[in-house]
């Protein structure tokens, strides 16, 4: 097993890497191991892992994806030699010297339970003989014609690690169900295998099999649960396996108590109650499903012991670290109630962000915007985090002040408490100005030099901390500029100058001012009124935006002023589109484009024009059906109705919308839409060659009446 090269392979994906790792695992680690990897590299799902699944079908699946991973390797031939052994089906004439017959490989050996006392009655029952006479006998053809024939299987050989599953599950024809059949079944510890062998077998060695596992079921056919008995080595002990329970057991646990039956009840007795069944039964439901044994000549090669050695490196490094990961993360979770995550806004994530306040929760993990997360002890001291951030920052920790972020009632999050006390404990300042619930949010607030002596670089209290953004008309986009100081008594309008140096704008430039009050309302300010009769208060934001002339924007431009583009904002969607038909030597591969949903028919197909840089007007869009993903009849153009409402759709029978509400098929028409639409198709047939060939055409032609 360790011998298959998975070093360059060393994924989830790949079975006989999950298996390794399983090996190992159970090998070194001092806990129970789990399975999952290796359920997983299968492509079973959680959902799949905690069905009752056929073991035969699990024993299979995994012996097919090792015997792919080890061709090519100096393992090709492992498992085959180990697994595999070889039956002939046959039919041979009594009366003349003709058999026809077929050889065969067999991974694993079904044996029927029904009828059988034995594992003996049941190899007999396999091997059993038919003879072909009457009017049912074999056309060996000419010169032999019909003759007497005897039909049947036999053992060529068997493997050194033989796989005998025991037909427990069976249609019953009566009930018209599939059913367990529970009925004894005796197997030995030991047994000969020579009497099921054909006669030109190799008999140079003898054909004795010992016992090594036992695979039992416990339940019925819709619920149970597997366990095994297992007998590592070859003079060792038994041990059952039971999920992450293991126990040495006796030789009767391993072979009376799973031969199935009657139980031995007094008299008038309902039965036993069964585990997994919760139903009284005569009959044990813990019973042999599979039982392993091992050719006794080559036990010594088949129980090797497994050093150190043997081991590939890259199995124990992976697995060293791992185990060095689970043991941080179980140190984490063991003292995750003597910490806090407490996420820090800076200038730098605010200039990264394109939305709504300071941050959202609905940015993309690597998104720059997003605070910087520190798992903090709660009995850690405000300033010793400043002192942290500090130094990580390479800045004085007498030039940082933190503000609380609060959840406002207008489902805003801004900050509003200065952390005064730089001996206040984190748990402390949380449990004190917090939203209780709520991650704990810090902005993190830099002054611009650092004071000489005792000398705050704070502001006085007549001051408010405000934060500004810029709507860019031409690229339309909105972006984070800074966090600035206003006096109350100031106006407005004296904000001009700070605007100006931020974004070195020259003297002059008008500029329109707005307040981002919440997500679905902007006002715009009037600059005679002072901010304190604007009500603006600590943590509010104002939104700036540079006045163009309609001539010096760019014709992709669809929102004009800040207010539209909020609502754009709060109405985004990201709709999918794709070709209805490639066109040959092009890749029209889909792309997503997130749009508005208040978007009308000519703003989105301009914006997809843009994206495929053809004109807006030649461009065709259909719905996609909900059902098989086919185009619906195309869209017919009007100025009306939204994006949201075309995408919305019918309702069927049922109240499910007929077509997808997140996609369009797009179609590039080699004429205006308007000009397509007044036209008519008309189909042509010619008949060039007379009528051995046919060409269809469609020709579009005028349609006067549309323009009646």
């Amino acid at each position: 097993m360790y011998q298959i090269p998975t070093e360059h392979e060393a994924s989830r994906d790949n079975s006989a890497w999950t298996l390794q790792r399983l090996f190992n695992n159970l090998q070194t680690s001092d806990t129970a191991v789990s399975t999952t990897e290796l359920t997983v590299s299968f492509g079973w799902d959680s959902r799949q892992a905690f069905e009752q699944q056929d073991v035969q079908e699990l024993s299979r699946k995994l012996m097919e994806r090792l015997e792919m991973k080890m061709k090519g390797t100096v393992a090709e031939k492992t498992l085959p030699d180990l697994f595999v052994g070889k039956t002939k089906t046959y039919i041979s004439c009594v009366n003349v010297p003709f058999e026809s017959s077929r050889v065969e490989e067999f991974w694993d050996i079904q044996l029927n339970v029904r009828g059988m006392k034995t594992l003996d009655d049941s190899f007999r029952d396999y091997i059993q003989v038919e003879r072909l006479d009457g009017e049912n006998k074999y056309d060996a053809g000419p010169p032999h014609g019909l003759q007497d024939a005897d039909k049947g299987v036999i053992f060529e050989s068997f493997p050194p690690v033989l796989h005998l599953h025991l037909k427990r599950f069976e249609y019953d024809l009566n009930l018209l169900a599939m059913m367990k059949v529970n009925d004894r079944h005796v197997f030995p510890m030991e047994f000969d295998a020579a009497p099921y062998l054909s006669k030109d077998a190799d008999f140079k060695e003898p054909w004795d099999y010992e016992l090594h596992g036992v695979l039992v079921h416990s339940g019925g056919l819709d619920a149970g649960h597997y366990y095994a008995f297992l007998k590592p080595t070859k003079d060792g002990h038994w041990y059952r396996f039971d999920d992450d329970r293991v126990n040495r057991v006796t030789e009767k646990e391993v072979l009376e108590e799973n031969y199935g039956g009657e139980y031995e009840l007094a008299n008038g007795s309902a039965g036993v109650k069964q585990p997994f069944t919760r139903q009284y039964s005569t009959k044990r439901s813990m019973n042999a499903y599979m039982l392993v044994y091992i050719r006794k000549s080559r036990v010594d090669d088949v129980l090797l012991p497994i050093t150190q050695d043997d081991v590939p490196s890259h199995i124990e490094k992976r697995l060293a670290e791992d185990r060095i990961e689970m043991a941080r993360r179980k140190k984490e979770r063991e003292e995750a109630h003597l910490y806090i995550t407490v996420g820090v806004l800076t200038e730098q994530t605010f200039q990264s962000h394109h939305g709504f306040d300071l941050t959202s929760i609905d940015l993309q993990q690597d998104d720059p915007a997003l605070p910087t997360q520190y798992r903090v002890l709660r009995s850690k001291k405000v300033k010793e985090l400043a002192q942290e951030i500090a130094e990580e920052r390479g800045l004085k920790d007498k030039v940082i002040r933190f503000w609380v972020m609060v959840n406002r009632q207008n489902k805003t999050t801004r900050p509003d408490q200065i952390i005064n006390d730089p001996e206040m404990t984190i748990e402390e300042a949380y449990n004190k100005f917090g939203t209780k619930g709520n991650h704990f949010r810090l902005w993190m607030e830099t002054a611009p030099s650092v004071p000489e002596g005792d000398n705050s670089p704070w502001p006085d209290n007549d001051t408010i901390l405000v934060f500004l953004k810029n709507f860019d008309v031409a690229s339309q986009t909105l972006t984070g500029v800074g966090s600035v100081y206003v006096r109350k008594s100031q106006k407005v309008s004296e904000l001009a100058p700070t605007i100006l140096s931020r974004m070195n704008w020259p003297a002059g430039t008008e500029f329109l001012l707005f307040e981002e009050i919440k997500h679905n309302m902007i006002d715009m300010m009037k600059p005679k009124q002072t901010f304190q009769q604007s009500e603006i208060q600590d943590g509010d934001i104002i939104t700036f935006q540079r006045q163009v002339k309609d001539s010096e924007l760019p014709s992709t431009v669809i929102y004009q002023d800040a207010r539209q583009f909020y609502d754009y904002l709060l109405n985004r969607m990201d709709v999918t589109f794709a070709p209805i038909k490639s066109v040959e030597g092009q890749e029209s591969p889909e792309f997503t484009l997130t749009l508005s949903r208040k978007m009308t028919y000519d703003q989105f197909s301009k914006k997809v024009a843009e994206h495929l840089n053809v004109e807006p007007t030649h461009l065709r869009f259909s719905p996609v059906m909900a059902s098989n993903g086919k185009p619906k009849p195309s869209l017919k153009r009007n100025t009306t109705s939204t994006l949201s409402q075309i995408l919305s759709g019918q309702y069927g029978t049922y109240g499910y919308t007929m077509h997808r509400p997140d996609a369009l098929y797009y179609e590039v028409l080699e004429m205006s839409l308007s000009d397509y639409e007044s036209k008519r198709c008309i189909r042509v047939t010619l008949l060039p060659e007379g009528i051995t060939k046919e060409v269809r055409l469609c020709l579009l032609i005028f349609h006067p009446r549309i323009f009646l």
